[in-house]
């Protein structure tokens, strides 16, 4: 869009059927779409025009869920860190819809403010605020934890973020279930701003990251799980064949899975049922993942508006007990 354009939106959603679509974000209060839309692409494989179309085209399927971080996208080549951000920030301020969406940002791995120490927490949030445009964030979590830095150093500073009306909600990714019960016990004992989500590295190929320990510690605590990897680096989109070639930056990782026996196996468990289904072999693999236990909201990101109808298609497509078990054994 031309600066100085008028905005125009899309026509229609992408299903008409989504848009009442919510769940709730564990013990938050938040009500959220239930698919996370991951902005690491904004500012790196998608430019900021690509950006807003799907931003767009998200929020007109009924989508009110953006998640970020800081650090996207330092890896690239001429990026610093917090492009995704600023992305974002003006796409919120152009379309003026802040109040309906909930942001979902993380600390501790921008270039500039890396670790979890105080004085790097609030660094950290005032920078992604200024990115943002805005005068709070939704969700605040810390990227990967920070063993040295103590859990009531880290909580404390988180809190006085909540008290400054800078953070509504806090959370954690990448964290130890040791790590994480001491993060929730000491939030519980002196009464500060509590964890109310946990974002673990999370999908049909990639299960012991999350289930067992940890899984269980964030179900006690009544925490909602947002995975990311929600589609193994683009391989649980079934474009990942024998002999097939995809041009994407994360080709090699994904395409890994498929010199697996458990990557194969889950690719035709997953054709069976998207067959008899009628639908994306994406979205499948979303549903599975929202049929877990503590599972709010998987986050996938889409580069090109074309790559979202499979994605928000999750909102409606519930999977039946044989379906579950068919493709959680798959994946054993």
């Amino acid at each position: 869009m031309e600066h100085g354009e008028e905005y125009r939106p899309p026509p229609g959603p992408l299903n008409p059927h989504m848009t009442s679509a919510r769940t709730p974000l564990g013990t938050s209060g938040l009500q959220v779409f239930p698919l996370a839309l991951g902005g690491n692409v904004f500012g790196w494989t998608a430019d900021e025009d690509q950006s807003f179309a799907v931003l767009d085209a998200y929020v007109e399927a009924g989508g009110n869920f953006i998640d970020t971080a800081d650090a996207y996208s330092a890896w690239a080549d001429g990026n610093r860190g917090g492009e995704s951000e600023t992305v974002i920030g003006k796409w919120l301020a152009s379309r003026g819809n802040r109040s309906d969406i909930v942001v979902a940002t993380k600390a501790g791995a921008h270039p500039d403010f890396r670790g979890l120490s105080a004085g790097t927490i609030k660094g950290a949030a005032e920078a992604s605020l200024r990115r943002l445009g805005t005068d709070h964030i939704d969700l605040y979590y810390t990227h990967f934890d920070d063993e040295t830095v103590p859990v009531e150093e880290i909580i404390t500073a988180l809190d006085q973020l909540v008290k400054d009306g800078k953070v509504r909600h806090i959370a954690a990714s990448n964290i130890s279930p040791e790590r994480l019960a001491a993060s929730l016990a000491f939030s519980e004992r002196e009464g500060l701003a509590r964890y109310v989500a946990l974002q673990p590295h999370y999908n049909l190929v990639s299960r012991s990251t999350y289930e067992g320990a940890l899984q269980d510690t964030a179900a006690a605590a009544g925490l909602a799980a947002v995975p990311y990897y929600a589609l193994a680096s683009g391989f649980l989109t079934g474009k990942y064949r024998p002999g097939t070639t995809v041009e994407s930056a994360r080709s090699a990782k994904a395409g890994g899975h498929l010199e697996s026996e458990q990557g194969r196996k889950v690719l035709a468990a997953l054709d069976q049922v998207a067959g008899e289904r009628n639908a994306e072999i994406a979205t499948v693999a979303l549903a599975w993942l929202a049929a877990r236990p503590t599972v709010a909201a998987p986050i996938a990101s889409a580069r090109t508006v074309e790559q979202l109808p499979a994605l928000v298609a999750v909102a409606g497509l519930r999977l039946t007990d044989r379906e579950i078990a068919l493709l959680t054994e798959a994946s054993a």
